[in-house]
């Protein structure tokens, strides 16, 4: 595997799986730059990986800003010097039944969840053009593939950031490598977002077997890890006691 040391941009990562990630590549030797609109979590983050020997550093972040986006990229480039990866994680899943027109909850969860993939995507592509390389993960969910009731809208985002991130990969063959990980129930506070009463109930059963965020942390690192030749193009990673 490959053991260069690589600048990797955040986003979403003041909790769950993006705080995990961030502390694991960390670990292994990469520069993180943490992107999430909780500073106060990033600034604590920041702090630990330092005191863990690793290197960081964060900028607020909206990724449903395409402006704002652009800043926190060129941000990781000035500080240090380019951007290798960029983990696309920040991500909204407010379920609820189509019936009960949750309209604002369905815009956010698009302006986060799609917008906010091909808003790194389009801040990150033309400067790893010009270095020559770069990698984008984006996460999306076993909802990516299937669809449940209450889940209707939030799977259409994670197809939508899957079908995203083939076309980035077909269109890019030879400097840019794509990987799409979907994770399967995970411990995050993207449970937190639902209002419906029925699916937060229905939620709670479901997460009764979740994976700890670490486990796609290292989903991520073996995805980063390959040599330059080697595109991992897609990683589902499901609890074993999870039939979904």
């Amino acid at each position: 595997m490959e053991q260069t040391a690589k600048v990797v941009a955040v986003t979403g990562a003041s909790s769950g799986i993006g705080e995990a990630t961030a502390r694991r590549l960390a670990a292994d030797g990469h520069r993180v730059f943490l992107g999430a609109r909780r500073t106060d979590r990033l600034e604590r983050l920041v702090e630990e990986i330092a005191g863990a020997g690793g290197t960081a550093a964060f900028r607020r972040l909206d990724v449903t800003d395409a402006a704002d986006t652009r800043a926190f990229i060129n941000a990781a480039a000035s500080a240090y010097g380019r951007v290798d990866a960029v983990v696309n994680n920040a991500g909204l899943m407010p379920l609820s039944p189509l019936e009960a027109l949750r309209t604002e909850e369905w815009d956010r969860m698009i302006d986060v969840n799609v917008r906010g993939v091909l808003h790194g995507i389009a801040a990150a592509l033309p400067l790893m053009r010009a270095q020559g390389g770069g990698h984008f993960v984006n996460i999306a969910s076993v909802g990516a593939y299937e669809v449940s009731p209450t889940a209707a809208v939030y799977c259409a985002t994670k197809f939508a950031v899957r079908a995203i991130s083939e076309g980035l990969r077909q269109e890019s063959a030879g400097d840019i490598r794509v990987t799409l990980v979907s994770p399967g129930v995970t411990e995050s506070e993207l449970a937190d977002s639902i209002s419906d009463p029925e699916a937060r109930e229905a939620m709670k059963t479901y997460r009764a077997v979740a994976l700890p965020a670490s486990a796609i942390a290292e989903a991520i690192a073996y995805a980063l890890s390959q040599p330059p030749q080697v595109d991992v193009n897609e990683i589902v990673v499901r609890p074993a006691a999870s039939a979904q």
